[in-house]
């Protein structure tokens, strides 16, 4: 198979979508099928074997990891150069929009993922009065595609209720290996401060308004014995390190690899308050590497953190009810440990390798009801 993808966010930026993407090229290469991608320029010119075509643009002023990609030419005629069997738009924002047209004229099955729920990010960013007006847009860009994958059955679920058609959920898989709780490190608690007796909380992610993180500083204030290590980099770090100066809080700056993997399970409790997500890669990754959960009770982290079981949700944006939470964790070893066992056993059942499988079969499905298809197969 022959397999095209547009996307408006890739490498070097680390994310859930670019992650997702570089599964799914490692992926494709391992079953040797073939893959081109289209991406913001930057990145490099190749990824697992995919050639990877340039496109000029500029980040979005609300979501920089994301770039503003307009419309230019020699899409199409690359396309049609490399003869795909299935075109794949990943999160379609701007670029994504030329994608019904083209699948169009070249008479491709065009499938479409939704993995940033932009209409909710705009209420973070005094944007809140275009919320219907994002909505409207991106149901006019997934509603002419044949399918659009949805990362959980909460988002689903808010999508068809907005409108959105044909939709199917795809959810994301987990590195069981990289993300282990045998990385657990003493001295890596002790670099980060962590004093004895104390119990490590941690937040993985983006810094940004829509993630919330600014709820960590009133849950924090009188929290007794709990230490938080916030790990990643974003526009609104400046302003979250200047409201928590002066409480138990060490920040890391973005890490990767078996850094990130050290710091998850070096610590004690995943913490993530953030009420935006359509999945939340991070939350797995926390328990593939044995910890608890404390999420908001909204989005993908609801497919996700098993009520009493793998974590606790609280309400979202509620400060006061994020801390009982967390205070009650901190005042119960034994139950962060069956939690993060619980965890563990959960993330063990949900491998790349499935996860991609199961995409491949609806590459496989949309490729079976094209005209182009049933023509070759002949009468």
């Amino acid at each position: 198979m022959r397999v095209a993808l547009i996307t408006e966010t890739f490498l070097p930026n680390v994310n859930g979508v670019t992650t997702t993407l570089c599964r799914l090229l490692d992926h494709l290469q391992a079953r040797e099928h073939e893959a081109i991608i289209f991406a913001p320029q930057g990145g490099p010119e190749s990824y697992a074997g995919a050639e990877v075509v340039p496109l000029g643009g500029m980040p979005l002023p609300l979501y920089p990891e994301v770039n503003f990609t307009p419309p230019q030419f020699g899409i199409a005629a690359r396309l049609r150069r490399f003869k795909p069997d299935v075109l794949h738009l990943v999160s379609p924002i701007i670029l994504g929009a030329l994608g019904p047209g083209i699948a169009s004229s070249l008479r491709l099955p065009l499938i479409s993922s939704y993995h940033t729920d932009l209409a909710k990010y705009s209420y973070h960013y005094g944007l809140g009065f275009l919320k219907d007006a994002f909505c409207s847009y991106l149901r006019w860009i997934h509603n002419r595609t044949r399918l659009t994958l949805c990362p959980s059955r909460s988002t689903l679920q808010s999508l068809r209720a907005q409108g959105f058609r044909r939709l199917r959920v795809w959810g994301r898989g987990v590195d069981t290996v990289r993300f282990h709780p045998d990385y657990r490190s003493e001295a890596w608690r002790a670099s980060v401060g962590v004093q004895p007796g104390e119990t490590l909380l941690l937040y993985v992610g983006r810094l940004g308004r829509e993630k919330r993180v600014d709820l960590l500083e009133d849950a924090l204030r009188g929290l007794e014995g709990g230490r938080l290590v916030v790990v990643g980099d974003g526009p609104a770090r400046p302003d979250l390190q200047q409201q928590m100066e002066g409480l138990p809080v060490h920040f890391t700056g973005f890490l990767k690899g078996a850094d990130l993997a050290t710091a998850y399970a070096s610590a004690d409790v995943f913490v993530f308050p953030s009420d935006t997500e359509t999945f939340g890669q991070v939350v797995q990754e926390a328990m593939a590497s044995g910890l608890p959960v404390v999420g908001a009770r909204s989005g993908g982290t609801l497919d996700l953190v098993q009520e009493g079981v793998t974590g606790y949700l609280f309400e979202p944006g509620v400060a006061s009810d994020l801390r009982a939470r967390l205070r009650s964790l901190l005042a119960n070893p034994a139950v962060r440990q069956a939690m993060g066992e619980s965890g563990r056993k959960f993330a063990e059942r949900r491998s790349w390798s499935s996860v991609m499988d199961e995409l491949m079969e609806y590459y496989h499905r949309m490729l079976r009801r094209s005209p182009r298809y049933r023509r070759s197969e002949g009468p």
